[in-house]
Order: structure tokens, then sequence, then C-alpha cells
């Protein structure tokens, strides 16, 4: 199993040591940096950043949403950045959610996989540089009855094959990424419920375009904290777990809501989303039970996080991404090393 890293969104307090926290990743021997969008830093800006600045760790997009740019453009963005970082860049994709997609983008949040599947099969005929024509339900290039005609990237990028990975939630969501993508992007995944939730839908998907799940990436981002205090650990996430489960998306519409319910907290999930959108943000936080933080993060010492880790590798994982915590510097990089070492000390390595 390797190991990742994701920075999360610029912005959010951390940015003076995100490149530092980046390039002792690279040192330790991480596999891949992710950063992510929603209505703030954009990805790919954050990315270049980082690939002119690290030598071997591959960088990535956690994710490029799709109702943000057009498919062509996506295309051009991941040729551009993979020629650059001289073939270390790994495109990730996703729809967003309903409030991003139509408030932020003004973009329509309907027939979501039909979409992603039509946009993946744009990018990639684009990055491939073949001539570009597509007759769809949501996209037709060129368009009819005007000026334009089949044209090719002019960038060639540094592989003939860029990896694409999908961030997937739902059944039909993971099934669909099983089968068109490279590797499934997980949030909030425990590996109790690994199974179940995601590995089931992805392998059906799979087994659907015909494949298995050897070289599919299964790739996870889990929060990771060091200590010998889990409980007091997990309640650094409280709020984080919080904003997901009880705030992202729309009552109808919330996606992490719904994954909490399938691995068993569906009165609790209920809960939490009531107390967060009626305001009681802290109500909220307070509402989330510890077992689901620490079944959604990696906490404890470096023994429980190998242990952990070994859970994870059993339950289909292939790359473990790290969000390490810490209020200074000094303890983000304390965290990373100790990812390397709880590795080695799990005999994944």
């Amino acid at each position: 199993m390797r190991l990742g890293i994701n920075l999360g969104y610029w912005g959010a307090g951390m940015d003076g040591d995100n490149l530092a926290v980046a390039q002792e990743a690279d040192r330790l021997g991480y596999d891949v940096c992710w950063a992510a969008e929603a209505y703030g830093s954009d990805a790919p800006t954050v990315l270049s950043w980082v690939a002119a600045q690290t030598e071997s760790i591959d960088v990535g997009s956690a994710i490029m949403q799709i109702p943000a740019r057009q498919p062509a453009m996506t295309a051009m963005t991941a040729a551009t950045l993979d020629s650059l970082s001289g073939g270390r860049f790994r495109l990730g994709l996703g729809v967003s959610g309903p409030q991003v997609s139509e408030g932020w983008y003004g973009v329509k949040f309907d027939k979501p996989l039909a979409r992603t599947r039509e946009y993946v099969e744009i990018v990639r005929k684009a990055m491939a540089r073949e001539r570009l024509s597509y007759e769809g339900q949501h996209w037709t290039l060129p368009l009819p009855g005007g000026p334009g005609k089949p044209i090719k990237l002019t960038v060639h990028p540094e592989r003939e094959h860029i990896p694409l990975y999908i961030a997937a939630i739902g059944p039909k969501n993971l099934e669909q990424t099983g089968e068109i993508a490279d590797g499934a992007l997980l949030i909030f995944p425990s590996a109790d419920h690994l199974e179940d939730t995601a590995m089931r839908y992805l392998r059906a998907g799979r087994e659907k375009a015909g494949k298995a799940m050897d070289g599919f990436d299964v790739c996870p981002t889990l929060p990771l904290a060091v200590g010998d205090d889990v409980k007091g650990l997990a309640d650094m996430f409280r709020p984080y777990t919080a904003l997901y489960v009880g705030g992202m998306g729309s009552p109808k519409q919330n996606f992490y809501n719904q994954l909490a319910q399938r691995m068993g907290y569906e009165k609790e999930a209920a809960e939490i989303q009531e107390k967060y959108l009626s305001g009681d943000k802290a109500g909220a936080a307070a509402a989330v039970p510890h077992q689901l933080i620490d079944q959604t993060t990696l906490l404890g010492s470096v023994e429980r996080i190998a242990d952990r880790m070994q859970a994870y590798a059993a339950a289909g994982v292939t790359t473990l991404t790290l969000a390490p915590a810490g209020f200074t510097l000094d303890e983000r990089i304390a965290a990373l090393r100790a990812g390397t070492d709880a590795l080695e000390r799990s005999g994944l390595a």
C-alpha cells in the first residue's frame, strides 16, 4: 500500500506551511500530493506551484470540479501539468454538490452520472490527441451548423495515459467509477464498512467493463493525528465531521450524510444535520459519535495507526492519503513522519 498526502483547500490558514509539508512528503517517499478546490483556490494553480518545487512526488487534483470547466479545458490543463511536472500529474474529477454547482458555477446539478460519463469520454479523447468530435446528451463537439471543426490538442502530455480518478460516494457513482476510471477518490472511509459502502460497487463496475481490480487505485483520504489521547484527538475532528455530515449539500442531497447512514448512523446523522442546518454548529459537533470519527480517521500511537493501516489494506485500499493534523508546521511534519513509520511497522511498505 502506498501513501499520499492531501493539502486540502488553499486559504484554510496553513498556506505558508503547505509547501514545506509537500516537500517533506516528497523527501519521505510519499507517492502523491493532492490539492482540492471548491469556491476558493483552484487546484491546478496550487499543483503547478508544488510540482515546480518537488522532485518525485506525483501531484493530483482531488478534485477538479466538472461544472467549473468545459471538458476540453480540463484536458488542456491536465496535459500541461503532466508536461510541466515531467509526467507526475493525476487528474481527479468530481461533480461537486448542488450548492456549489448551481450557486457558484451556474450549472444545473442534474443527471450527474451521465454528465460525468460524457465528460470523461471527451477528456480521454482530447488527452489522447484525437480530433475532437462528440455527440452526447450534454455536449456536442463541434457545434452543428457553425464554423467549428474537429481539432486536436497541440500539447503532448509526458505520458500516453494520464491516470484519471473520480470522487465517488454513492453506490451508482462508485459502480460507474469502477467502470470508466483508473481510480476512486473516497472520503470518510471506514475499513470496517468499506466492502459494503464502496468496494463491492467498484468491483461491479470493473466487472461491467471486463476488468479486474488489479491496477485500479482505491484512494481514500483520512485525517491523521498522533498521540496517546485518542478521545482528545478525535474531538479535534468533530467540527470537520459535523460540517460534512450536517452542512454539505442540501437537506435532501447530502451525500456524506447518506454515507454515514449506510455505515449504521441513521439516527445520529439526522440529528447532526438538523442541528447544523438550524445554526447550532456546536451542538452538531457534539452529536457526532466518537466511533464515527475514530472509524474514519487515523488516530493514536504509531502502533495503533499501523494496525489500522493493515485493516485498510485488507479492505482493498491501494493508496492511503493522509491529511496530517497539527497547529504548527512541526506538528504536521511530525505527523507525516509518523505516517511513514506506521507504514513500515505495518509491513505494507
